[in-house]
């Protein structure tokens, strides 16, 4: 009986101690960020911002003032874009396709500088980050407008489901949130740490590997790297990136599937609640939600064969070196 508590004693101790080295990784990129992004808000650097985006906005289809709406959800978050754009939108009488193409932008380029940091510390550079993030938002903004605009669809009325104030915070107030959000995660990272677990001990984690192989398989990732990449499609990069730290140091996941995981949920990520935020809006879930893991899966697949270009041409490169370095001696 003793040996019994004992063993399962080791094990809950293991759990939290990786539940705790995974939260406190996440806590050292994070709360720096979260500082810094505030800082810049408070000097003035959203407004400073928008204006320098207002002139993409032309690009993509939409009226100029949506920069704000735009510069917002790259700083800051989705909520926080939200009630900017009920704010920003209160007059102008957007589409349901105006609505979509600013709803994939606030997708795929909310929280650059968090979720780009997270990104850094698995490895993955913030060049790529902001490429993604940004131009990869942009570039599918653009496809979308070319497609609502030459076929005439969805230029009907947008019907807006959700509304809010902007209410002005205190910093005390606005610590206190952020606290009580970096409190959460503690409890959400140890919830899907023992949920992956669970998964695996069940046979769920083997079932969903198979059942998503042939995509894994376009876009390069391999069975390794799959269950975290399932838990970041459906809660977020953060999360996803969270838990790769912890297999990357167990040296369980190459750098390339890491590199192809961020890279593609950088691009899709938290497809359950961040759609459904945007649908609020009036967007089309076509749009928004197929069009964009389409899009997804060719820019990482492209990506992944991009790096397998690169590996085959090192590899013959490689005996040439090494036969020209013994001619030389």
């Amino acid at each position: 009986m003793n040996r019994v508590v004992l063993m399962y004693g080791k094990r809950v101790k293991s759990l939290f101690q990786e539940i705790s080295q995974v939260y406190l990784t996440l806590l050292k990129v994070m709360v720096p960020a979260i500082v810094i992004v505030k800082i810049l808000d408070l000097l003035g650097g959203t407004q400073w911002l928008a204006e320098a985006l207002a002139p993409l906005m032309q690009f993509v289809g939409l009226p100029e003032q949506l920069g704000l709406v735009w510069a917002t959800a790259i700083l800051t978050n989705i909520f926080t874009a939200m009630v900017v754009f009920v704010d920003v939108t209160a007059q102008l009488g957007l589409s349901v396709a105006q609505v979509s193409v600013i709803g994939i932008l606030i997708l795929i380029s909310h929280s650059v500088p968090i979720e780009g940091a997270v990104a850094k510390m698995v490895g993955v550079s913030w060049r790529l980050t902001i490429s993604l993030k940004i131009g990869g938002g942009l570039l599918l903004a653009a496809l979308v407008n070319w497609f609502y605009s030459t076929f005439d669809y969805q230029q009907q009325a947008a019907v807006l489901l959700w509304q809010s104030e902007r209410q002005e915070q205190t910093l005390i107030q606005w610590g206190l949130e952020q606290l009580q959000m970096l409190l959460s995660i503690f409890f959400i990272i140890a919830a899907l740490i023992i949920m992956l677990r669970i998964l695996k001990k069940i046979g769920v984690e083997s079932l969903l590997q198979k059942s998503l192989s042939p995509i894994f398989k376009l876009i390069g990732i391999t069975k390794d790297a799959s269950s975290i990449t399932i838990t970041g499609i459906t809660l977020g990069l953060s999360y996803g990136a969270g838990l790769l730290i912890s297999e990357v140091k167990k040296g369980h996941i190459s750098k390339k599937d890491v590199l192809l995981s961020i890279s593609f949920l950088s691009l899709a990520h938290s497809l359950i609640e961040d759609t459904l935020l945007i649908l609020l809006l009036g967007a089309d879930v076509i749009a928004i939600l197929w069009i964009r893991i389409l899009f997804s899966v060719i820019i990482v697949a492209l990506l992944a064969k991009y790096i397998s270009m690169r590996e085959s041409m090192q590899l013959k490169i490689s005996p040439i070196k090494s036969v020209k370095a013994q001619q030389n001696k």
